[in-house]
């Protein structure tokens, strides 16, 4: 389920497609002034979806059984992870 959503696009009303990476709520804990949660076992490291639409994001991000922050993208950028192949 969501806990936190970090907007990272630069252009805000583009909801047709973005790309969406999911982190565990608890890899927030090292950021200054963060609320803390304690890590869980069945936490996910990492996820991501590239080229969804905005509610497709927040849909797929939602359906994890714990606490994560979702972090949106333009599409075509995001963390070094993201690799889109043709």
């Amino acid at each position: 389920m969501i806990w936190n959503i970090v907007d990272r696009r630069h252009r805000r009303f583009r909801w047709g497609r973005v790309n969406a990476v999911v982190e565990a709520t608890s890899h927030d804990n090292s950021v200054a002034d963060s609320d803390q949660i304690e890590p869980a076992r069945d936490d996910v490291d990492y996820d991501e979806r590239i080229g969804v639409s905005l509610a497709e994001a927040v849909t797929w991000a939602q359906q994890f059984p714990g606490p994560v922050t979702l972090y949106l993208y333009d599409e075509g950028e995001g963390p070094e992870k993201i690799v889109v192949i043709p």
